[in-house]
Order: structure tokens, then C-alpha cells, then sequence
């Protein structure tokens, strides 16, 4: 099997890189001699291996092994998975309208889309999915859960679910839909004379929802004074619409990014071909570690042209272009064909992926370039904002309790003993005793870093024949009392997570968005700049 994966994942490379060859007798010979090898393996192995092989199993084997020898973004995307492919780029797949998470054994529904055939049917956050139309799902993988939820609307589909403050197990039938999840799903003011927009995903009609919502707060608001934009944990799209919602806030011709890749006849140019909806306003871009692909190319622009200012912290680092093929029986490839560079002539790519994640890389070693005001920006390893704001989940003790799903958890019981909440403005979650006997009574624990360094100390120490264990033992001491104090220390930032999980039970994303706005220390900071021109125009001139 080794052995098939290697040369699957050599065959593999040798197909994509078809294109570019100096010598295409000697590459179209490789590449067919190469093919020959692993339809040869691939039938010896079908018909002689001691065990049945489902061939199926064994071919995806063989893909997934190509794709994982290139980058984290070419993938191979099956016939049951093209309903995830369809919601990526329209916003829009045929299934039943809830996000759901492995939690434990079972696939654990998170969130409802309103009005769509889960909400419907009264399933709730928290609900667990013992069975799909009979069949156990323990231990199941959340995407193969997901392929099966998904299907052609009009299809039914029985799920036995366990929930939470119930004694039995029942059985809900629902009934397949196409379920549409907007791109902007709120625009508001988050203060008398600031606006917001949040832009969750570069799909079909991003540009033109994104212009239409601010008209819509320029009319019902005329003496706005500034727009918060918010690309949070935004992960892209299609290129044509990070082109479209560039051309919201800056001049119509104005490039927005150059692709380029191997075969030079498909480099190109996209400049914007409409009239903007605003080019004065003030106007503050959020980003943040999950903001990705087109939002770079979004943030990146308006950074460049000095259109705006970008608050939060440095961005993913996803510079590829990605077009997909279609390769038969409805599957498709998507693949990586160019790398993309916005105005200043940056291309913000991470150039180093550990785990398939981006790994950081320190100011000294990237490129410098210039903005049009003459502000020096960085290339790779993403966009880097203007205003950098600390990540406040980044405490040990948070990511636990994210990790370990024990808000999420809480604020499930919470429901149970609540029919409802006050409106999202008026709601205040006094109960973080209550939180804190929970966490008691589900024996929480986590790790700090200084644990973790700990735990090597003590391995490395006595590897190297040092008796270290008093000390290591005192110093774990110091940091379990210090651990105790981190509820209390880490109180007003739990509340705020608390408070959007509870919002989103009653209010859907709407509701989780409000309340995020309420309690976010960003949109504070952004309202602050907006309001204040002078230190904007500094900003903005590089002072």
C-alpha cells in the first residue's frame, strides 16, 4: 500500500506538471510509462492481494496521496463531496440547513440556518446524531455525515437524535432543501454615526450585496461619518468577486490583482470596470489570522491604494489562485495554477505550511514594497494590518474551553432552563457562578505553554542524567494555583463568548453577530479611528 501511495503521488505530479517541459518527448514519455506502471499496479493488487480491496477506497488512497505531495489547496473533490464544492462558491447546497461538529462519539448539531427544514423540524444546538435513516453513526467522521445530509431537494431523510435534558432517543423526519446562506449576513450601525458590514464568504453576488448594504446604511444614515468592514475569519472565494468588493470602495480601471503562473498565456490582469459606491468615506478593513484568499486581496487593496485602515492581526497567507477541471462522473479538481499579487506588486503567499498550516514568518525576511502613499508594506506570509490588536482568545485557559467544547456545552444546559432571552442589545449573562460549578462538575483541565515546556524539561533533563523533579514538581505547583485564578483573571472574555453562543440559540447569526458587536474590543478601536480624522490621515500617510 506504501508503495502504491508513492507512486501514485510521483504520477501524480509528473500528470499536473505536464504543461511546462523543456524536452515534452522525454516528459510525454515518463508520464506514460508512469501511467502504465500504476494501472498495472493497481489491478495486480485489486486481483491477487490476500484481502478484498474496495477499489474505490484504494484509488482515493492513491489521490489523496497526490494531492498531499502539493500544496494544502489543490484538492480532488468527489461526486459526493460536490454539494460542499457548490455552498464554497455559490453560497447554496441542497441539504437540510444545520452546521454540525464531531463532539465525543457523535456528530453534534452547532447551529441552525432559520427557516430552512432543521429549524423547522425543532432540532436544536446540542442535538446528537445517533442514527441517519437506521444506521448507527457513533464514531463517525462530521464530512461523511455531511455527505449523506446533503442530496437532491425534495429527498427525505430520518435521523434518530439524542438531546440533551431528555430521557429518550426520537426520530425526526426531514425533508431535503436548497439552503442559502447569505454572504452578508449583517449590515447595522454600531453606533449613532459608524456602520458595519460583515462579509463572511467570496460567493456568487458578494460585491453586489456588499455595495447594496451600503448604500442602504448611507441612505437610512446620512451624517454616517465611517464604515467598519469586517473580513474576520473570512477564508475567500472567487477571485472575480474580491474584484467586485474591491470595486465598492475604490475608482472604476484600477487593478486589483495580477495572476501568474506556469504557463504565461494565462497570466493575467483584473482591474475593476464599475463605478465605486463610495471613494471618501472613512473606512476601517478587520482581519485576522482566518481572513484568507480573496479577503487578502480585498484588505491588500485597499492597503495599497491607502483606501482604508486595516485593524487586527496579520492574515492567513493564501496567495495561489485556484480554477477547478472537470475530470469525469461529476468529480472535479481543484487546482492551484497561478499565484496571485495585488497593486504594490506583493504577493502575500506563506511560503512555509507545518501541519498544512502557515508558519509565521519574521518582517526581516520579507520583501519590502510601497503603498501610493509611499507607506512600506511586506510580501509573504500575509496582509500585516496597520493597527495591530492583540488576539484576546489567545489564553490558554479559552482555547480549553473551546477545545473541550464546555461553553458550547454550558450554554446547551443554559437553554434547557430558559425559554427565552431579552433582546440581544438588553441581555447580560449574570450567572458565571453557575459556569464555574459546571466546569467543577465536568473536572476541567488544560495545559499552559508553561506546562507544556515543563513536560520537556523533565523528559530532556532526565534524558541527559539531571534529577530535576523538586523543582520541575514546585514550579507545576506555582502554575496549578496560578490556574486557579484564571477564571476570575479571564472573567469579562469567557462572558463574551458565553453571551454569543446564548444569542445564537435564540437569534440565529444574526443574534451571535450583535452580540459580538456589543463586546468586541475591535469595533471599538475602529469606531475610535473613524471618529478621530486627524489620527486616520496619519495612519494612512505612514506617520
Amino acid at each position: 500500500m506504501k508503495q502504491f501511495i508513492k507512486i501514485a503521488g510521483i504520477i501524480g505530479v509528473l500528470v499536473l506538471g505536464m504543461a511546462a517541459t523543456q524536452n515534452p518527448n522525454n516528459r510525454h514519455f515518463e508520464i506514460l510509462k508512469n501511467l502504465e506502471i500504476f494501472s498495472n499496479l493497481y489491478r495486480e493488487i485489486n486481483t491477487s492481494y490476500v484481502d478484498d480491496v474496495d477499489p474505490a477506497t484504494l484509488m482515493r488512497t492513491g489521490v489523496d496521496a497526490m494531492m498531499e505531495s502539493l500544496d494544502p489547496f489543490t484538492n480532488y473533490i468527489s461526486e459526493t463531496e460536490i454539494e460542499g464544492y457548490r455552498f464554497m462558491t455559490e453560497g447554496k447546497y441542497n441539504g437540510i440547513g444545520a452546521v454540525s461538529r464531531k463532539m465525543g462519539d457523535y456528530v453534534t448539531i452547532t447551529e441552525l440556518y432559520e427557516d430552512h427544514a432543521a429549524d423547522k423540524a425543532g432540532l436544536r444546538p446540542g442535538d446528537k446524531l445517533i442514527a441517519i435513516d437506521g444506521k448507527d453513526a457513533i464514531g463517525k467522521d462530521p464530512e461523511a455525515i455531511n455527505n449523506i445530509l446533503r442530496g437532491f431537494p425534495g429527498t427525505e431523510v430520518e435521523l434518530t437524535i439524542r438531546r440533551p435534558g431528555r430521557a429518550d432517543d426520537f426520530n425526526v423526519t426531514l425533508v431535503r432543501g436548497e439552503v442559502q446562506v447569505p454572504n452578508v449576513p449583517y449590515k447595522g450601525m454600531v453606533s449613532d454615526d459608524i456602520g458595519y458590514i460583515a462579509l463572511t464568504t467570496f460567493t456568487r453576488n458578494a460585491g453586489i450585496n456588499v455595495s447594496s448594504a451600503l448604500r442602504e446604511l448611507q441612505t437610512a444614515n446620512p451624517n454616517m461619518k465611517g464604515i467598519i468592514f469586517d473580513l474576520r475569519d473570512n477564508g475567500g472565494g472567487l477571485l472575480s468577486e474580491a474584484v467586485n468588493v474591491s470595486n465598492v470602495f475604490v475608482p472604476r480601471n484600477e487593478l486589483v490583482v495580477t495572476t501568474k503562473g506556469k504557463v504565461k498565456d494565462w497570466d493575467r490582469s483584473f482591474n475593476t470596470t464599475g463605478e465605486p459606491v463610495d471613494l471618501d468615506i472613512p473606512l476601517t478593513v478587520l482581519i485576522n489570522k482566518s481572513s484568507a484568499s480573496a479577503s487578502e486581496i480585498v484588505s491588500g487593496v485597499i492597503q495599497d491604494y491607502d483606501r482604508g485602515v486595516l485593524l487586527g492581526q496579520r492574515s492567513y497567507g493564501k496567495g495561489l489562485v485556484q480554477h477547478t477541471r472537470d475530470i469525469g462522473y461529476n468529480s472535479k479538481l481543484k487546482l492551484t495554477t497561478a499565484k496571485y499579487y495585488i497593486p504594490s506588486g506583493r504577493c502575500i503567499q506563506s511560503v512555509e505550511y507545518e501541519n498544512g498550516e502557515p508558519v509565521s514568518i519574521p518582517d526581516e525576511k520579507r520583501t519590502p514594497f510601497k503603498t501610493r502613499n509611499g507607506r512600506t508594506v511586506l510580501d509573504g506570509g500575509g496582509v500585516k494590518p496597520d493597527i495591530i490588536i492583540d488576539e484576546l482568545s489567545d489564553a490558554a485557559i479559552v482555547k480549553g474551553l473551546l477545545q473541550q467544547h464546555l461553553i458550547f456545552d454550558y450554554v446547551t444546559q443554559y437553554c434547557l432552563k430558559h425559554d427565552s432571552i431579552d433582546n440581544v442589545e438588553d441581555f447580560h449573562f449574570t450567572e458565571f457562578d453557575a459556569f464555574v460549578n459546571f466546569l467543577g462538575n465536568k473536572d476541567f483541565h488544560y495545559d499552559t505553554d508553561s506546562e507544556k515546556l515543563l513536560k520537556k524539561l523533565d523528559k530532556k533533563s532526565s534524558e541527559e542524567g539531571y534529577n530535576l523533579t523538586s523543582q520541575i514538581d514546585e514550579l507545576k505547583a506555582n502554575i496549578e494555583a496560578s490556574k486557579k485564578d484564571a477564571l476570575v483573571k479571564h472573567q469579562k472574555e469567557i462572558t463574551d463568548l458565553i453571551e454569543k453562543e446564548i444569542a445564537s440559540r435564540y437569534h440565529y447569526q444574526e443574534g451571535k453577530i450583535k452580540m459580538g458587536l456589543r463586546n468586541d474590543t475591535e469595533i471599538k478601536k475602529a469606531v475610535e479611528l473613524l471618529r478621530n480624522q486627524n489620527e486616520y490621515d496619519k495612519v494612512l500617510a505612514g506617520q
